[in-house]
């Protein structure tokens, strides 16, 4: 078959279709023919049920103004439908720069929803916006507390959980203070977690404690992994991404040896690729914090 030829076979498949599709989309068309309409094409004015932006493939009014402005053929690529959902269950996906605008965050909640991100993690400001973008998904709403040093007070830090939860956070990133681990005052570290364990448990939430391992040696690594397990948090966490440096496979090895199978580990911090996630995962992470979450996820589509 020629060029020519299979452009012509190819319009031909184009009208036919468009032809089928327009006869479920017409006003007049009987209850029983608007009933078999396919799940995804539009009514005017209208967004998709389940929208994720391939309107190529399926949205058929959308499709016909595009032919009709002079396309002669639509591209329609199934790299959305080929992403591996189990990396992108894994991931946070992240926006805490305190620059960030409500425009950045509703970008990073619509994307969240988009590739079924675990949860959207933002600054505790963001809480009630994220809560109600998020409403009706099954993404989670996380923020941040004691964040980023972890050097403010017990008290103030069970205030801002608190105050989050009361918002709409479900799941809480804390700063442990670093300070007084350094200084070997575990009682007051592991009361530190305990704190804000205790309140957000009350809730229904989880607690994710974040190390920031990269002012700490391995033995204090392996230390504040234990404190947090017999605190009762969910998580431990390598990093705020506001430090020298972010998430190491080895740090995680580490930390999961210390906590053991039971708790969770979350990598954070310099996180952009989906090789990054891959040795993360490999060396014991359950749960991955990023901002590339969305080049993540395309990755595993190539």
């Amino acid at each position: 078959m020629t060029q020519s030829e299979l452009d012509i076979l190819v319009a031909q498949i184009g009208e036919e279709i468009l032809a089928r599709v327009g006869t479920v989309l017409n006003a007049g068309a009987p209850p029983a023919a608007a009933a078999k309409k396919p799940e995804g094409l539009n009514l005017p004015d209208q967004v998709c049920p389940g929208c994720v932006q391939r309107c190529a493939q399926t949205c058929a009014r959308n499709t016909k103004e595009i032919i009709a402005a002079g396309a002669s053929r639509v591209s329609a690529s199934e790299k959305l439908t080929r992403i591996d959902p189990t990396i992108a269950a894994l991931i946070d996906h992240t926006i805490l720069k305190p620059e960030a605008t409500r425009a950045d965050v509703l970008k990073v909640c619509k994307e969240a929803r988009q590739y079924s991100f675990a949860s959207v993690c933002i600054n505790p400001y963001w809480v009630p916006l994220v809560r109600s973008e998020l409403a009706g998904s099954p993404v989670k709403v996380c923020t941040v507390v004691g964040f980023p040093l972890g050097a403010t007070s017990t008290e103030a830090k069970v205030a801002e959980t608190a105050t989050a939860l009361r918002d709409g956070a479900q799941e809480i990133d804390m700063v442990i203070n670093v300070g007084a681990l350094r200084s070997g005052d575990t009682d007051a570290v592991r009361h530190d977690i305990q704190s804000v364990v205790r309140v957000t448990h009350q809730a229904g939430a989880i607690v994710k404690v974040i190390l920031e391992t990269a002012l700490l040696d391995d033995a204090q690594k392996t230390l504040a992994s234990k404190l947090c397990k017999q605190a009762g948090a969910d998580f431990v966490k390598t990093s705020t991404g506001f430090s020298t440096a972010g998430a190491t496979a080895h740090d995680i090895a580490l930390m999961r040896a210390a906590v053991g199978p039971e708790m969770g580990v979350k990598a954070s911090g310099g996180i952009r690729t989906l090789q990054d996630v891959q040795a993360m995962t490999a060396a014991g992470a359950t749960r991955i914090g990023a901002s590339a979450s969305v080049k993540i996820v395309e990755a595993t589509a190539a």
